[in-house]
């Protein structure tokens, strides 16, 4: 059973990530020998692979071993009072080391691999989130009903690649409603029941660009400008009405004829009328046209790779929809812990209040995440092995795009083997994830702090990537 456990995660791993080559000094650590350069101009260095690759046969390090390299860095002034530190061998699952593992600490943004898991689990890799339009109670009258798809747009491409486009939602429309030429928009999103900011959200994260109201219907994760930047963001504080008054312009309705409201019960089959039918004879609540989102395996790969808080409380609201609660910050929270016991991890320790990690009120303890990184490279749980693909790999991508390098002293030998979630709030700093030792051994990894210096974020971040560094360098026997 090892054995085939890390095949698998070895080509998660491989096929999943990208598999990419970089020039230069990593190919110290990925065996590049050669030597020597030329008395003028140095010969232009052959790549090599970023994404190093685990050994199944590579022994696995000793609690000892880790103990003697970690306690040293775990000390780190700049780390603040609460540092607390979970290693696990990601083959076996075994626990290797702990400081504090199994206190619940607040994770920050590495909340999004619980978000990730537990949507996977409960609604599976190729879910698809519908929106849709249906006939009002009056000729003409168009209901648009957000399903909670933040990445659906208004044009042909919007800022998340593949979106579904309210153009072509239009475009249904007019062909089912035949001669009925439409005259006014509501606009249900009455799927999420509110509120639409999070419990323990800082003050400037609704207006801040990192944050949004969180409602069933919006275009470009509430972005006023699709081409926006990926983190920070100017965002609408109505996102449902803008997206209705961006549906009615392709409708041909004035905007001031938006609204909202909430869609008639759909009509039973003897009582529905086919698409094109004649004017004024579409029965209210009849589907008028449907578009649906990139699969949620994709929309993990978003919320993981790029931090992507809006996508993470869509996606925590999909398992409470799947879970039968109130799709609301505390029914996510509570889908999603209900859905960690319903996997066999232990949640204590664990409190959940939102799903991206914006709340001071989450605690989640650094051993959950070592075991839920080990769960999801079982073979047992193909579904999940697609947390994999979006977490950033050290130097090269995603929020670890930035970290691994040489002006940081210590943490270039993390580069192309460290792939990991990171957080970051005023004095919380964590990094959770997967890395391969020196060996080859793969091992999952969490380090959680809470406690950091108010204006400690570079020294913090710069110390927990030297213990993720020194896991890559570790034979630790």
């Amino acid at each position: 059973m090892p054995l085939v456990l890390a095949a698998v995660l070895v080509l998660v791993l491989v096929t999943v990530g990208l598999v990419v080559v970089r020039p230069g000094p990593v190919g110290r650590w990925l065996g590049d020998g050669s030597a020597g350069t030329a008395a003028t101009e140095p010969p232009e260095p052959t790549p090599v692979a970023v994404l190093a690759t685990a050994d199944i046969g590579a022994p696995m390090p000793s609690t000892d071993g880790l103990r003697a390299v970690l306690e040293p860095l775990v000390g780190d002034a700049a780390l603040g009072d609460r540092v607390h530190l979970a290693v696990a061998d990601a083959l076996t699952g075994q626990p290797l080391f702990d400081r504090g593992g199994g206190e619940g600490t607040v994770p920050a943004s590495v909340t999004k691999l619980v978000t990730a898991v537990t949507a996977l689990t409960a609604r599976g890799p190729g879910y698809r989130i519908p929106t849709r339009a249906v006939a009002g109670s009056k000729p003409g009258e168009v209901v648009i009903v957000g399903g909670g798809d933040p990445t659906l747009t208004a044009g042909t491409k919007g800022f998340y690649p593949g979106a579904a486009s309210l153009q072509d939602l239009a475009e249904q429309v007019r062909t089912a409603l035949g001669g009925t030429a439409p005259t006014r928009v509501l606009v249900d999103a009455s799927l999420y029941p509110g509120p639409v900011h999070g419990p323990g959200w800082d003050d400037d994260i609704p207006t801040g660009g990192y944050g949004a109201a969180i409602t069933a219907l919006m275009l470009d994760g509430a972005r006023k400008d699709p081409k926006a930047d990926q983190g920070w963001a100017e965002r609408v504080s109505e996102p449902e009405l803008a997206a209705g008054r961006a549906f009615a312009r392709l409708l041909g309705v004035p905007e001031n004829a938006v609204r909202r409201g909430t869609a008639p019960a759909a009509p039973t089959e003897a009582a529905g009328s086919p698409a094109g039918s004649p004017a004024g004879s579409v029965e209210p609540g009849a589907e008028l046209g449907v578009v649906q989102s990139p699969p949620l395996i994709r929309l993990v790969d978003i919320m993981i790779s790029e931090s992507d808080n809006i996508v993470a409380e869509a996606l925590a609201r999909q398992v409470a929809l799947a879970r039968d609660r109130p799709a609301s910050f505390a029914g996510g929270a509570a889908a999603m812990t209900d859905v960690l016991s319903e996997l066999g991890l232990s949640t204590d320790g664990t409190r959940l209040a939102d799903g991206s990690g914006l709340s001071r009120t989450n605690l989640v303890s650094p051993t959950l995440f070592t075991e839920l990184l080990a769960l999801a490279a079982s073979p047992d749980r193909p579904e999940l092995g697609g947390v994999f693909s979006g977490l950033p790999v050290g130097g090269w991508s995603g929020t670890l795009r930035d970290r691994y390098g040489g002006s940081t002293p210590g943490t270039a030998d993390g580069a192309g083997v460290v792939r990991a979630k990171t957080g970051t709030l005023t004095r919380v700093h964590a990094i959770a994830g997967v890395v391969t030792t020196s060996e080859g051994r793969l091992l999952t990894f969490a380090v959680l702090t809470d406690q950091v210096p108010p204006d400690g974020m570079e020294p913090a971040r710069a110390a927990l990537d030297r213990i993720a560094a020194a896991l890559a360098t570790c034979g630790c026997h």
